[in-house]
Protein backbone atom coordinates (compact mmCIF):
# COMPACT_ATOMS: atom_id res chain seq x y z
CA UNK A 1 0.00 0.00 0.00
CA UNK A 2 2.74 2.33 1.03
CA UNK A 3 4.92 1.39 -1.90
CA UNK A 4 2.03 1.86 -4.26
CA UNK A 5 1.46 5.32 -2.93
CA UNK A 6 5.09 6.15 -3.20
CA UNK A 7 5.19 5.07 -6.87
CA UNK A 8 1.96 6.77 -7.78
CA UNK A 9 2.70 10.05 -6.08
CA UNK A 10 5.93 10.88 -7.96
CA UNK A 11 4.24 10.20 -11.29
CA UNK A 12 1.50 12.64 -10.50
CA UNK A 13 3.96 15.18 -9.16
CA UNK A 14 6.20 14.77 -12.17
CA UNK A 15 3.29 15.13 -14.53
CA UNK A 16 2.20 18.20 -12.68
CA UNK A 17 5.69 19.70 -12.78
CA UNK A 18 6.01 19.06 -16.49
CA UNK A 19 2.59 20.47 -17.31
CA UNK A 20 2.85 23.55 -15.12
CA UNK A 21 5.83 25.19 -16.88
CA UNK A 22 4.19 24.73 -20.26
CA UNK A 23 1.04 26.48 -19.13
CA UNK A 24 2.96 29.30 -17.47
CA UNK A 25 5.17 29.80 -20.51
CA UNK A 26 2.20 29.87 -22.82
CA UNK A 27 0.48 32.39 -20.58
CA UNK A 28 3.54 34.65 -20.50
CA UNK A 29 3.88 34.55 -24.28
CA UNK A 30 0.21 35.39 -24.69
CA UNK A 31 0.50 38.30 -22.28
CA UNK A 32 3.63 39.58 -24.01
CA UNK A 33 1.98 39.34 -27.42
CA UNK A 34 -1.11 41.16 -26.20
CA UNK A 35 1.00 43.86 -24.55
CA UNK A 36 3.11 44.34 -27.67
CA UNK A 37 0.02 44.43 -29.81
CA UNK A 38 -1.61 46.98 -27.52
CA UNK A 39 1.50 49.17 -27.44
CA UNK A 40 1.81 49.01 -31.20
CA UNK A 41 -1.81 50.09 -31.53
CA UNK A 42 -1.27 52.98 -29.15
CA UNK A 43 1.84 54.10 -31.02
CA UNK A 44 0.09 53.77 -34.36
CA UNK A 45 -2.93 55.75 -33.14
CA UNK A 46 -0.77 58.47 -31.61
CA UNK A 47 1.29 58.80 -34.77
CA UNK A 48 -1.79 59.03 -36.97
CA UNK A 49 -3.57 61.56 -34.78
CA UNK A 50 -1.42 64.55 -35.77
CA UNK A 51 -0.80 64.45 -39.50
CA UNK A 52 -2.92 67.23 -40.98
CA UNK A 53 -1.56 70.52 -42.33
CA UNK A 54 -4.03 73.41 -42.62
CA UNK A 55 -3.63 76.99 -43.79
CA UNK A 56 -6.28 79.53 -42.81
CA UNK A 57 -5.96 82.57 -45.05
CA UNK A 58 -7.79 85.70 -46.14
CA UNK A 59 -10.20 85.04 -49.00
CA UNK A 60 -10.94 88.57 -50.20
CA UNK A 61 -7.75 89.54 -52.02
CA UNK A 62 -4.76 88.23 -53.92
CA UNK A 63 -2.45 88.48 -50.92
CA UNK A 64 -4.50 85.99 -48.92
CA UNK A 65 -5.12 83.63 -51.84
CA UNK A 66 -1.47 83.77 -52.92
CA UNK A 67 -0.27 83.14 -49.37
CA UNK A 68 -2.44 80.02 -49.16
CA UNK A 69 -1.09 78.85 -52.53
CA UNK A 70 2.54 79.25 -51.44
CA UNK A 71 1.93 77.42 -48.16
CA UNK A 72 0.27 74.61 -50.11
CA UNK A 73 3.22 74.38 -52.49
CA UNK A 74 5.73 74.30 -49.65
CA UNK A 75 3.93 72.05 -47.15
CA UNK A 76 0.90 70.49 -48.86
CA UNK A 77 -2.27 70.22 -46.79
CA UNK A 78 -5.60 71.99 -47.06
CA UNK A 79 -6.63 75.63 -47.24
CA UNK A 80 -9.51 77.28 -45.39
CA UNK A 81 -10.37 80.70 -46.80
CA UNK A 82 -12.23 83.19 -44.61
CA UNK A 83 -13.09 86.86 -44.32
CA UNK A 84 -12.46 88.81 -41.12
CA UNK A 85 -15.88 88.09 -39.54
CA UNK A 86 -15.38 84.36 -40.08
CA UNK A 87 -11.82 84.18 -38.78
CA UNK A 88 -12.48 83.19 -35.15
CA UNK A 89 -15.16 80.66 -36.05
CA UNK A 90 -12.75 78.91 -38.42
CA UNK A 91 -9.99 78.90 -35.81
CA UNK A 92 -12.27 77.36 -33.19
CA UNK A 93 -13.29 74.60 -35.60
CA UNK A 94 -9.71 73.85 -36.56
CA UNK A 95 -8.59 73.83 -32.91
CA UNK A 96 -10.92 70.90 -32.21
CA UNK A 97 -9.45 68.81 -35.06
CA UNK A 98 -7.59 65.95 -33.37
CA UNK A 99 -5.60 65.21 -36.53
CA UNK A 100 -4.17 68.72 -36.84
CA UNK A 101 -0.36 68.74 -36.84
CA UNK A 102 0.59 72.12 -38.35
CA UNK A 103 -1.44 75.31 -38.69
CA UNK A 104 -0.53 78.35 -40.78
CA UNK A 105 -2.54 81.56 -40.41
CA UNK A 106 -1.97 84.10 -43.18
CA UNK A 107 -3.03 87.68 -43.94
CA UNK A 108 -5.63 87.84 -41.16
CA UNK A 109 -4.97 90.84 -38.95
CA UNK A 110 -6.04 90.95 -35.32
CA UNK A 111 -8.20 93.60 -33.72
CA UNK A 112 -8.58 94.67 -30.11
CA UNK A 113 -11.85 92.74 -30.01
CA UNK A 114 -10.47 89.41 -31.20
CA UNK A 115 -6.85 89.35 -30.05
CA UNK A 116 -7.44 87.88 -26.57
CA UNK A 117 -9.59 85.06 -27.92
CA UNK A 118 -6.98 84.47 -30.62
CA UNK A 119 -4.21 84.06 -28.03
CA UNK A 120 -6.37 81.64 -26.00
CA UNK A 121 -6.94 79.44 -29.06
CA UNK A 122 -3.23 79.50 -29.88
CA UNK A 123 -2.43 78.49 -26.30
CA UNK A 124 -4.78 75.50 -26.56
CA UNK A 125 -3.21 74.42 -29.84
CA UNK A 126 0.30 74.64 -28.45
CA UNK A 127 -0.70 72.57 -25.38
CA UNK A 128 -1.84 69.94 -27.85
CA UNK A 129 1.58 70.16 -29.49
CA UNK A 130 0.28 71.64 -32.71
CA UNK A 131 2.86 73.64 -34.65
CA UNK A 132 1.47 77.14 -35.32
CA UNK A 133 2.86 79.81 -37.66
CA UNK A 134 1.24 83.23 -37.89
CA UNK A 135 2.25 85.32 -40.93
CA UNK A 136 0.84 88.81 -41.38
CA UNK A 137 1.58 92.43 -42.27
CA UNK A 138 -1.24 94.29 -40.53
CA UNK A 139 -0.55 96.50 -37.54
CA UNK A 140 -0.56 94.36 -34.38
CA UNK A 141 -0.24 95.27 -30.72
CA UNK A 142 3.40 94.48 -29.71
CA UNK A 143 2.11 92.84 -26.52
CA UNK A 144 0.15 90.36 -28.64
CA UNK A 145 3.29 89.44 -30.58
CA UNK A 146 5.16 88.87 -27.30
CA UNK A 147 2.32 86.74 -25.93
CA UNK A 148 2.33 84.57 -29.06
CA UNK A 149 6.10 84.18 -29.03
CA UNK A 150 5.99 83.25 -25.35
CA UNK A 151 3.82 80.21 -26.10
CA UNK A 152 6.14 79.37 -29.01
CA UNK A 153 3.93 80.41 -31.91
CA UNK A 154 6.18 81.14 -34.88
CA UNK A 155 5.38 84.79 -35.65
CA UNK A 156 6.47 86.20 -39.01
CA UNK A 157 5.35 89.81 -39.02
CA UNK A 158 6.49 92.82 -41.04
CA UNK A 159 4.23 95.78 -41.78
CA UNK A 160 6.53 96.78 -44.66
CA UNK A 161 5.92 93.73 -46.88
CA UNK A 162 2.69 91.98 -47.86
CA UNK A 163 2.00 88.55 -46.39
CA UNK A 164 2.69 86.52 -49.55
CA UNK A 165 6.10 88.15 -49.92
CA UNK A 166 6.87 87.19 -46.32
CA UNK A 167 5.74 83.61 -46.98
CA UNK A 168 7.97 83.50 -50.05
CA UNK A 169 10.96 84.88 -48.14
CA UNK A 170 10.53 82.48 -45.22
CA UNK A 171 10.11 79.30 -47.27
CA UNK A 172 12.01 80.11 -50.45
CA UNK A 173 13.99 76.87 -50.29
CA UNK A 174 10.77 74.83 -50.36
CA UNK A 175 9.24 76.73 -53.30
CA UNK A 176 9.86 76.65 -57.03
CA UNK A 177 11.00 79.63 -59.12
CA UNK A 178 7.44 80.54 -60.12
CA UNK A 179 6.59 81.31 -56.50
CA UNK A 180 8.29 84.68 -56.81
CA UNK A 181 5.73 85.70 -59.44
CA UNK A 182 2.81 84.75 -57.19
CA UNK A 183 4.33 86.87 -54.42
CA UNK A 184 4.86 89.74 -56.88
CA UNK A 185 1.18 89.75 -57.88
CA UNK A 186 0.20 89.86 -54.22
CA UNK A 187 2.51 92.82 -53.59
CA UNK A 188 1.00 94.73 -56.51
CA UNK A 189 -2.60 94.23 -55.45
CA UNK A 190 -1.77 95.22 -51.86
CA UNK A 191 -0.07 98.42 -53.09
CA UNK A 192 3.24 97.19 -51.66
CA UNK A 193 5.26 96.58 -54.81
CA UNK A 194 7.51 99.52 -53.90
CA UNK A 195 8.70 97.92 -50.65
CA UNK A 196 12.26 96.52 -50.30
CA UNK A 197 11.59 92.87 -51.15
CA UNK A 198 8.46 93.47 -53.24
CA UNK A 199 10.29 95.87 -55.54
CA UNK A 200 13.15 93.41 -56.10
CA UNK A 201 10.67 90.68 -57.04
CA UNK A 202 8.90 92.99 -59.47
CA UNK A 203 12.19 93.72 -61.21
CA UNK A 204 12.43 90.06 -62.20
CA UNK A 205 9.40 90.39 -64.49
CA UNK A 206 8.12 92.72 -67.16
CA UNK A 207 6.14 95.31 -65.23
CA UNK A 208 3.11 95.38 -67.54
CA UNK A 209 2.91 91.60 -67.61
CA UNK A 210 2.95 91.49 -63.82
CA UNK A 211 0.37 94.30 -63.52
CA UNK A 212 -2.16 92.72 -65.87
CA UNK A 213 -1.68 89.30 -64.25
CA UNK A 214 -2.22 90.72 -60.77
CA UNK A 215 -5.30 92.63 -61.93
CA UNK A 216 -6.87 89.60 -63.61
CA UNK A 217 -6.23 87.51 -60.51
CA UNK A 218 -7.78 90.15 -58.27
CA UNK A 219 -10.91 90.52 -60.39
CA UNK A 220 -11.43 86.76 -60.36
CA UNK A 221 -11.06 86.66 -56.58
CA UNK A 222 -13.38 89.59 -55.92
CA UNK A 223 -15.96 88.33 -58.39
CA UNK A 224 -16.13 84.83 -56.85
CA UNK A 225 -16.44 85.71 -53.17
CA UNK A 226 -19.69 83.77 -52.92
CA UNK A 227 -18.13 80.69 -54.53
CA UNK A 228 -15.71 79.15 -52.00
CA UNK A 229 -14.97 76.14 -54.20
CA UNK A 230 -13.72 78.40 -56.98
CA UNK A 231 -11.45 80.28 -54.59
CA UNK A 232 -9.96 76.99 -53.40
CA UNK A 233 -9.54 76.05 -57.06
CA UNK A 234 -7.50 79.22 -57.58
CA UNK A 235 -5.30 78.27 -54.62
CA UNK A 236 -4.65 74.85 -56.17
CA UNK A 237 -3.91 76.25 -59.63
CA UNK A 238 -1.49 78.86 -58.29
CA UNK A 239 0.19 76.24 -56.10
CA UNK A 240 0.83 74.27 -59.27
CA UNK A 241 2.79 77.23 -60.66
CA UNK A 242 0.24 78.45 -63.17
CA UNK A 243 0.06 82.05 -64.38
CA UNK A 244 -3.37 83.67 -64.04
CA UNK A 245 -3.80 83.63 -67.85
CA UNK A 246 -3.26 79.86 -67.85
CA UNK A 247 -6.26 79.29 -65.57
CA UNK A 248 -9.35 78.76 -67.76
CA UNK A 249 -11.68 81.75 -68.35
CA UNK A 250 -9.85 84.16 -66.04
CA UNK A 251 -9.51 86.91 -68.64
CA UNK A 252 -13.12 86.49 -69.75
CA UNK A 253 -14.33 86.82 -66.19
CA UNK A 254 -12.05 89.79 -65.55
CA UNK A 255 -13.68 91.54 -68.49
CA UNK A 256 -17.10 91.01 -66.89
CA UNK A 257 -15.80 92.53 -63.65
CA UNK A 258 -14.37 95.53 -65.50
CA UNK A 259 -17.78 96.18 -67.04
CA UNK A 260 -19.40 96.01 -63.59
CA UNK A 261 -16.84 98.40 -62.14
CA UNK A 262 -17.37 100.87 -64.95
CA UNK A 263 -21.05 100.96 -64.00
CA UNK A 264 -20.12 101.65 -60.37
CA UNK A 265 -18.42 104.90 -61.37
CA UNK A 266 -21.72 106.50 -62.33
CA UNK A 267 -23.40 105.16 -59.19
CA UNK A 268 -20.66 106.60 -56.99
CA UNK A 269 -20.94 109.99 -58.68
CA UNK A 270 -24.65 110.07 -57.93
CA UNK A 271 -24.73 108.36 -54.53
CA UNK A 272 -21.63 109.32 -52.56
CA UNK A 273 -21.70 111.87 -49.75
CA UNK A 274 -18.91 113.92 -48.25
CA UNK A 275 -17.78 115.24 -44.91
CA UNK A 276 -14.94 117.60 -44.23
CA UNK A 277 -12.21 114.94 -44.41
CA UNK A 278 -13.72 111.99 -46.24
CA UNK A 279 -16.14 110.73 -48.85
CA UNK A 280 -18.48 107.80 -48.08
CA UNK A 281 -21.15 105.65 -49.66
CA UNK A 282 -23.24 102.56 -48.99
CA UNK A 283 -22.77 99.96 -51.73
CA UNK A 284 -25.80 97.85 -52.63
CA UNK A 285 -24.95 95.70 -55.65
CA UNK A 286 -21.16 95.28 -55.59
CA UNK A 287 -18.32 94.72 -53.16
CA UNK A 288 -17.27 97.62 -50.94
CA UNK A 289 -13.59 96.98 -51.66
CA UNK A 290 -14.19 97.38 -55.39
CA UNK A 291 -15.92 100.73 -55.00
CA UNK A 292 -13.95 102.40 -52.24
CA UNK A 293 -11.18 103.79 -54.46
CA UNK A 294 -13.80 105.42 -56.70
CA UNK A 295 -15.37 107.00 -53.61
CA UNK A 296 -12.04 108.40 -52.49
CA UNK A 297 -11.01 109.63 -55.93
CA UNK A 298 -14.34 111.12 -57.04
CA UNK A 299 -15.00 112.79 -53.68
CA UNK A 300 -11.76 114.75 -53.88
CA UNK A 301 -10.99 113.79 -50.28
CA UNK A 302 -7.91 112.07 -48.89
CA UNK A 303 -10.00 109.26 -47.39
CA UNK A 304 -12.78 107.17 -48.91
CA UNK A 305 -15.22 104.88 -47.08
CA UNK A 306 -17.46 102.29 -48.73
CA UNK A 307 -19.69 99.93 -46.78
CA UNK A 308 -22.01 97.07 -47.62
CA UNK A 309 -24.57 95.37 -45.39
CA UNK A 310 -24.04 91.76 -44.41
CA UNK A 311 -27.65 90.86 -43.68
CA UNK A 312 -26.74 87.41 -42.35
CA UNK A 313 -24.52 88.93 -39.65
CA UNK A 314 -26.35 92.19 -38.91
CA UNK A 315 -23.24 94.20 -39.68
CA UNK A 316 -21.67 96.41 -42.31
CA UNK A 317 -18.46 95.30 -44.02
CA UNK A 318 -16.46 98.51 -44.39
CA UNK A 319 -13.52 99.33 -46.65
CA UNK A 320 -11.38 102.41 -46.02
CA UNK A 321 -8.72 103.83 -48.34
CA UNK A 322 -6.38 106.77 -48.02
CA UNK A 323 -4.54 108.75 -50.67
CA UNK A 324 -0.80 109.39 -50.60
CA UNK A 325 -1.61 112.70 -48.94
CA UNK A 326 -3.32 111.02 -45.98
CA UNK A 327 -1.15 111.78 -42.94
CA UNK A 328 -2.64 109.35 -40.39
CA UNK A 329 -2.40 105.56 -39.99
CA UNK A 330 -5.91 104.51 -40.95
CA UNK A 331 -5.43 100.91 -39.78
CA UNK A 332 -4.66 101.93 -36.21
CA UNK A 333 -7.50 104.47 -36.05
CA UNK A 334 -10.07 102.06 -37.50
CA UNK A 335 -8.97 99.26 -35.15
CA UNK A 336 -9.59 101.33 -32.02
CA UNK A 337 -12.74 103.01 -33.31
CA UNK A 338 -14.37 99.80 -34.52
CA UNK A 339 -13.65 98.07 -31.21
CA UNK A 340 -15.19 100.95 -29.24
CA UNK A 341 -18.35 100.58 -31.33
CA UNK A 342 -18.63 96.84 -30.75
CA UNK A 343 -17.06 95.78 -34.03
CA UNK A 344 -13.55 94.98 -35.19
CA UNK A 345 -11.12 96.25 -37.77
CA UNK A 346 -7.63 97.29 -38.72
CA UNK A 347 -5.09 97.07 -41.50
CA UNK A 348 -2.48 99.18 -43.24
CA UNK A 349 -1.81 102.88 -43.03
CA UNK A 350 -3.57 103.63 -46.34
CA UNK A 351 -5.87 100.61 -46.72
CA UNK A 352 -7.92 98.87 -44.06
CA UNK A 353 -11.30 97.42 -43.26
CA UNK A 354 -13.78 96.98 -40.46
CA UNK A 355 -16.86 95.15 -39.33
CA UNK A 356 -19.35 97.55 -37.74
CA UNK A 357 -22.71 96.73 -36.10
CA UNK A 358 -25.46 98.02 -38.36
CA UNK A 359 -26.87 100.66 -35.93
CA UNK A 360 -23.36 102.15 -35.41
CA UNK A 361 -22.33 102.80 -39.00
CA UNK A 362 -23.18 106.51 -39.03
CA UNK A 363 -21.33 107.06 -35.77
CA UNK A 364 -18.33 105.21 -37.19
CA UNK A 365 -18.16 107.52 -40.20
CA UNK A 366 -18.65 110.64 -38.09
CA UNK A 367 -15.95 109.68 -35.59
CA UNK A 368 -13.56 108.63 -38.33
CA UNK A 369 -14.01 112.01 -39.98
CA UNK A 370 -13.01 113.69 -36.69
CA UNK A 371 -9.98 111.50 -36.10
CA UNK A 372 -8.40 112.02 -39.52
CA UNK A 373 -8.59 115.80 -39.32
Amino acid sequence: MTASKVKTTPKKKTATKKATPKKKTATKKTVVKKTLSKNATIKKTTASQRTKVICISHKEDADGISSAALIRQAFGGDAILVDYPGQMEALNQVASNEKLKSLFICDLGLSKKTQDEFIDIMRTLRKNRVSVTYIDHHDIDPDVVKALQKIKVNVIHDIHECTAVQVYSAYKSKLDDHASFIATCAAITDYMEDRPIGSKLLQIYDRQFALISATVLTYNIVGHQKEPDYLLYLVEELAESKFPHEIPNTFEFAQIQVEKLSQIIDKVKKGMKTMKNLGYMEILDAGASGAVNFVMGLSGKDVGVAYKERIDHGIYAVSVRGSKNCKVHLGKIVNLLATDLGGSGGGHDKACGAVIPKPKIKKFITELNKKIA
